[in-house]
């Protein structure tokens, strides 16, 4: 029997078994591979494959019997299987709606198992899954057919923990730099895919737009041994922004805003993660933010309704700002005038 195919019969068993599975047990079911051959070589041939599905994550222990049970290898169940979703119908449509507008970018790591995950999702909701008609608009550079192959290449470094060597160019300077990076993390936001992960070369944390990479290799040596583990508590939210207050460029400050009409009902929403507070017909937000401007220029947009209370440097920089788009519209409409 092939190893692939021995392994997926003693995964097969051993799932499938109700109690411990004696190695005895194990010879007879497979007779043709650890039968027929003296006892140290069928242990030395098991070991091996013990190992294997170890790696590939099978929870598989040896346990001692007692009165109730006998010597034998079991697998468990609980640390094996992911518990039920048990998403509603509404919560199927949406996840399988998100899916397929991912596959239908052109450009998206791991389409392979997202194809096969939404196959899943339609065959377990049946007739109470629509079929959405969705797309994704996710910029320009998601035509480029090399930005998917790249994405790939970082997909499998990220989940395989293998160092990449890139050809990383910068928006503000000519040159172009080797750098050698343990990726941590891949991320997509507002159009734009970043990798997250340590540069070698400055000893750090970096954050790397993919579409800005020229020539990307992941590590191919020892492919079943991971070449770094990534920090504990390390999150992708802490050095990839959702909006633009979160862009770490400054030290955290506490902002508080005061939404009214339109905006009040909307503050959670507009501001996720803010502390929000009812303020008789208005509502008070209370929000940590890492780049002022980026909030100030939000908070504009949404004219009167959003106005900025505290602390004292956001209030005077968002006056100056204002006063100074209002010196412009001034400006505009005296050159109107006078043609």
């Amino acid at each position: 029997m092939e190893r692939t195919e021995r392994l997926l019969d003693l995964v097969a068993l051993l799932l499938d078994a109700r109690e411990p599975i004696s190695w005895a047990e194990l010879r007879e079911h497979f007779p043709a591979d650890y039968g027929g051959i003296s006892d140290d070589a069928a242990e030395r041939k098991f070991e091996r494959d013990k190992a294997e599905l170890l790696e590939l994550g099978l929870p598989l222990t040896y346990i001692q019997g007692d009165d109730d049970r006998k010597d034998g290898y079991i697998v468990d169940r609980s640390a094996y299987y992911l518990p039920e979703a048990n998403l509603t119908k509404e919560e199927l449509a949406v996840l399988y709606a998100a899916g397929s507008a991912a596959l239908a970018s052109g450009a998206f790591p791991g389409r392979d198992d997202l194809a096969h995950a939404l196959r899943k999702i339609g065959f377990f909701a049946g007739d109470a899954l629509p079929s959405p008609r969705v797309r994704m608009e996710v910029g320009s550079a998601q035509s480029d057919p090399e930005l998917s192959a790249r994405l790939e290449q970082l997909w499998e470094a990220c989940a395989s923990h293998k160092w990449v060597q890139i050809s990383y160019g910068s928006p503000k300077r000519a040159e172009v730099t080797d750098r050698k990076v343990d990726p941590y993390g891949l991320a997509l936001r507002r159009g734009v895919w970043t990798v997250v992960g340590y540069c070698h070369l400055r000893q750090g944390l970096r954050t790397f737009h993919v579409h800005r990479i020229r020539e990307l290799k992941m590590n191919t040596a020892r492919p079943r041994t991971p070449d770094f583990e990534v920090p504990a508590g390390f999150s992708l939210d802490a050095y990839v922004a959702y909006y633009p207050w979160q862009h770490r460029f400054h030290e955290p400050m506490e902002v508080t805003l005061l939404l009214r009409g339109d905006a009040a009902p909307r503050a959670a929403s507009l501001f996720p993660g803010a502390t929000v507070e009812p303020a008789e017909d208005r509502v008070r937000a209370r929000l940590s933010v890492t780049y002022l401007e980026g909030l100030l220029r939000f908070c504009l947009a949404l004219g009167p309704d959003c106005r900025v209370e505290s602390p004292e440097p956001a209030v005077t920089r968002v006056r100056e700002m204002a006063s100074r788009i209002l010196e412009r519209h001034a400006a505009t409409e005296e050159r109107k005038v006078s043609a």
